[in-house]
C-alpha cells in the first residue's frame, strides 16, 4: 500500500501537507502520533472516505480505477466506531463481512471470526446489548470475515484498522494485536492507527509517527521510538528505555514536573 503526496483539506484547514506513505504486505504497519496529527485523516484518505489529491495505490494498483466491490474483495476497513441504527444480531453484522468478500459461499466463517476475537457464542445476541469493547470486536470480526485468507490467486489482501485496541482491555488488546501478527505473518498487509505506544512497539514492523499534518518519523520501532523523537512530537518526557531478553523498546511517561510535597 504506498500513498504519494497525499494533501487533505477539511473547511479551510490543511490537515495533510503532502504525505508519502508506504505499508508492505507481510507486514504490520502502525501509524502513531499526538491527537490531531492527522493519523485518522490518512487513513480514512487512503480508505477513499475523504476528498484528497495524490495518489493512493494497494497492490501497486491506483485505488481510483477500483470500482467499490473490488477495493472490498482485497481490504477489509475497520474504523474508529461503528453506529448501527436498527436491531441487528451479533451474527448479522458478522456476516455482512460474506457480502462484501470473496468468501460468500462460507457460511461458516462468522462464527470462526468470532472465535478468533474471542466471543464464541455471542451469535445471538443483539449488537446493542453489548459494551463498547465487545461490540469493537464484533466489527473486527466482520473484517476478518471479508478477508478471511490474507493472500488470494498470490494477490495480499489489507487490513486497515483505526484504534482497533482502543475500547479493550488488555487480555483483548493482546487477543486482537495477535491476530494482526497473525495476518501479516501468513502474507496480508495490517495498517493499523494506534494510541498504544508500547503495543505499537510489540507488535509492529514499521511505525509512521505522525505530527501536525506531516511524518516527522518512519522506520522500525528502534529507530522511531526514541526519546528525541517522541518528545519532540507528543510534547512531554517519554524516555525510552528496552526489554533485557530481545531489545524491543518501551515507554515509561513521566510528568513535566516533580510534584512540590
Amino acid at each position: 500500500m504506498q500513498a504519494f503526496d497525499i494533501e487533505v483539506n477539511l473547511g479551510k484547514s490543511r490537515v495533510l501537507n503532502g504525505v508519502n506513505f508506504t505499508a508492505k504486505p507481510g507486514e504490520v504497519t502502525a501509524i502513531v502520533g499526538p491527537n490531531g496529527s492527522g493519523k485518522t485523516t490518512l487513513l480514512r484518505a487512503m480508505t477513499g472516505e475523504i476528498p484528497y489529491s495524490g495518489r493512493v495505490l494497494l497492490n501497486n494498483t491506483n485505488v481510483a480505477s477500483l470500482k467499490p466491490w473490488q477495493l472490498a474483495a482485497i481490504r477489509g476497513v475497520q474504523p474508529q466506531s461503528t453506529t448501527i441504527a436498527f436491531p441487528f444480531t451479533v451474527l448479522e453484522i458478522v456476516r455482512l463481512g460474506l457480502t462484501a468478500g470473496l468468501s460468500a459461499a462460507e457460511k461458516e466463517l462468522p462464527l470462526r471470526a468470532l472465535e478468533k476475537v474471542g466471543l464464541t457464542g455471542f451469535g445471538t445476541r443483539m449488537y446493542q446489548d453489548l459494551s463498547g469493547g465487545e461490540q469493537q470486536r464484533v466489527q473486527l470480526a466482520r473484517v476478518l470475515t471479508q478477508i478471511w485468507r490474507p493472500v488470494v490467486d498470490g494477490t495480499p489482501r489489507w487490513l486497515i484498522l483505526d484504534e482497533p485496541v482502543a475500547s479493550l482491555d488488555i487480555g483483548h488488546q493482546f487477543t486482537v494485536m495477535d491476530l494482526t501478527r497473525d495476518f501479516s505473518a501468513r502474507g496480508g498487509g495490517v495498517v493499523a492507527v494506534m494510541h498504544d505506544l508500547n503495543l505499537t512497539a510489540m507488535f509492529a514492523d514499521k511505525v509512521v509517527l505522525m505530527d501536525a499534518g506531516h511524518i516527522a518519523a518512519q522506520g522500525s520501532p528502534q529507530a522511531v521510538l526514541t526519546d528525541a523523537n517522541l518528545a519532540q512530537t507528543y510534547g512531554c518526557p517519554l524516555p525510552v528505555s528496552t526489554t533485557p531478553h530481545d531489545g524491543t523498546p518501551f515507554l515509561l511517561p513521566q510528568a513535566r514536573h516533580a510534584r512540590v510535597t
